[in-house]
């Protein structure tokens, strides 16, 4: 027979079989709705599990008293709003005890005397009160500031001794919101997506605003670097205007992105903001105008377009709140976002350092997949792209990239980091395996299309490669690693002999911060072949003092280390870069 000690919550619905007399559908309707949109999901925000629903009532388990008491306050304060527009004679309400004891635990079901004080505790609470046993009112003492009236030494029906028990109402008293501790938030960036208001009137259009709120929390939560809140915790915002500082700490969260759905006529207008809650500003903000020939394809492309629209922000939100830490409050997931500082900035120098951040991440925290993934591939980006880095690189890279999917199977970038090294080794078909399983992974990622669209084209295959890279840059208009897929991008367009395309993309890709040296090579080419003479010659002295390639002899060790192109393609490159001024 297993024991342990919990708060116990039970609860039940107030004169049941009065309302189930005078409408028994409406009632079992309004039941469920209230225990999947409020009960459900504010018992496992505070970290409760509901041991069983027994007809009218619940019974749940909480770690702690005071987790207990808040999300039994919480669930108090938010039920008349929920039934507010119904006759007062049919509106539900709550009777709610709580108790700290000792239980029996059996099949998963609670048994004991921890468990019957909380049911009758239940019993002599006021209707949409709390009624809490002396145990659990020590707990509270120093940590909620709640208005508990101390009831008294009280008979409970079944129970051999007196309980001291204490009561909180809702009528003039203090709510929840003042007085609970803020839920601690992850070291990951977090995320809240607020309920989309429909600002139509019209109700049909409610189930697009709340399909849009579901799609996007689905879509945001592929992204395995972020911590997003469930859609039950946040559907209890539904109707409301709270601040987003008040949403980040009650839920924990770092950014909050809300928005509102609008129609007019046969045309639809959605709007979404990304907030960050801590700092306070808006991140980013955009509209979207459609016309509604497709309703489902309407939804589909808008939270697509805001789900690859608001992650790149965060991203480079925390690679700036990394910054800005004092190094000796440096954790984990801070030095990985310093780490990809410098793996961004593409020069021997960097990518060295990086590769020394993302290796005291690993040490910091062994079970961080994505540390693992990209100490890996910061390795092959310093074997590929630098003629002094050292073999060994590439076994260690191995190792790394290994352990991270191993760690976490279900991380794309686990698994792109993995398919950059087989690709670098020549195992192509295992590499496009690895690459194809991060794109269905997280097919809003515009890393995970130009991951494929690489290891395809280093396979020889860029007619299938380009797509992707075009993907990428789709989805990441603003992402860091940009000049990386437009430089891809060019290459694949040389190697098709699409020279006027692969000069534009070239030209982009150096326009932009930290272009990779490659990326200089293949414009030149590409110049070249157009007698672009003029042209080439100042992107050949731009290499000499932007990137780590001086000589022709450093363009061939690229090229022998990634033969992304074929012996004729590798000749026409270095023989322009002759002809446009580097020297051997």
């Amino acid at each position: 027979m297993e024991r342990k000690l919990a708060a116990i919550l039970a609860a039940d619905v107030v004169g049941y079989s009065r309302l189930i007399g005078a409408d028994e559908a409406g009632t079992l309707a309004l039941l469920r709705a209230l225990l999947t949109d409020v009960v459900e999901p504010t018992m496992a925000r505070h970290r409760g599990r509901i041991v069983k629903l027994m007809g009218d009532g619940v019974l749940a388990e909480f770690a702690s008293a005071v987790d207990a008491v808040v999300a039994a306050v919480e669930i108090q304060e938010a039920l008349p709003e929920r039934s507010a527009h119904l006759p007062e004679e049919r509106r539900m309400a709550l009777r709610v005890g709580v108790n700290l004891g000792d239980v029996v635990v059996d099949d998963g079901d609670l048994f004991g005397d921890g468990v019957n004080i909380a049911a009758r505790l239940q019993e002599v609470a006021s209707t949409g009160g709390v009624a809490i046993s002396d145990d659990v009112y020590r707990q509270l003492r120093g940590k909620l500031d709640l208005p508990f009236q101390d009831g008294g030494e009280r008979s409970l029906k079944n129970i051999a001794e007196p309980v001291r028990i204490w009561t909180w109402t809702p009528i003039g008293g203090q709510t929840i919101a003042a007085v609970a501790a803020p839920a601690t938030p992850t070291d990951k960036p977090s995320i809240a997506v607020l309920p989309f208001e429909n600002m139509s009137g019209e109700a049909e259009q409610e189930f697009f605003a709340d399909g849009m709120t579901e799609d996007i929390i689905t879509g945001l939560s592929r992204f395995r670097s972020l911590f997003v809140i469930p859609r039950n915790s946040t559907i209890s915002y539904k109707g409301r205007s709270p601040d987003p500082k008040t949403i980040a700490r009650e839920l924990g969260v770092r950014y909050v992105l809300e928005g509102s759905v609008r129609r007019g006529g046969n045309r639809i207008r959605v709007t979404g903001q990304l907030i960050d809650a801590e700092a306070g500003g808006h991140l980013w903000s955009e509209r979207f105008d459609a016309e509604l020939t497709d309703i489902f394809k309407v939804q589909d492309d808008v939270t697509d377009a805001i789900v690859t629209a608001i992650a790149p922000e965060i991203d480079k939100s925390e690679r700036g709140r990394a910054e800005r830490k004092p190094p000796d409050s440096l954790d984990a997931w801070s030095l990985y976002q310093r780490g990809l500082i410098e793996y961004h900035a593409t020069t021997k120098e960097s990518m060295e350092a990086a590769i020394q951040l993302f290796d005291r991440v690993n040490e910091l925290d062994p079970n961080f997949a994505p540390g693992f993934a990209m100490a890996a591939d910061a390795r092959v980006r310093l074997y590929a792209y630098f003629v002094n880095a050292d073999e060994r690189t590439i076994d260690l890279a191995v190792e790394k990239s290994r352990h991270s999917v191993a760690l976490d199977p279900h991380d794309p970038i686990c698994h792109l980091a993995d398919a950059r090294v087989n690709s670098h080794l020549g195992r192509h078909e295992i590499a496009i395996s690895r690459a194809e399983e991060g794109v269905r992974l997280n097919p809003s990622s515009s890393m995970t299309h130009h991951s494929l669209g690489f290891v395809l084209g280093r396979a020889g295959r860029p007619e299938e490669a380009f797509p992707h890279i075009e993907q990428a840059v789709r989805l990441g208009p603003r992402d860091i690693f940009l000049p990386g897929y437009l430089g891809f991008g060019a290459a694949m367009l040389f190697l098709l002999e699409r020279y006027e395309e692969a000069a534009a993309w070239g030209q982009r890709s150096i326009n932009n911060v930290n272009p990779r040296p490659p990326n200089f090579a293949f414009l030149v080419a590409s110049l070249t072949l157009l007698d672009r003479p003029r042209e080439a010659n100042a992107v050949v002295a731009d290499m000499r003092a932007r990137s780590g390639f001086k000589t022709i002899r450093d363009v061939e060790v690229f090229l022998d280390r990634n033969p992304v192109v074929n012996e004729r393609a590798g000749t026409l490159i270095t023989d322009a870069l002759r002809k446009a001024g580097l020297p051997e």
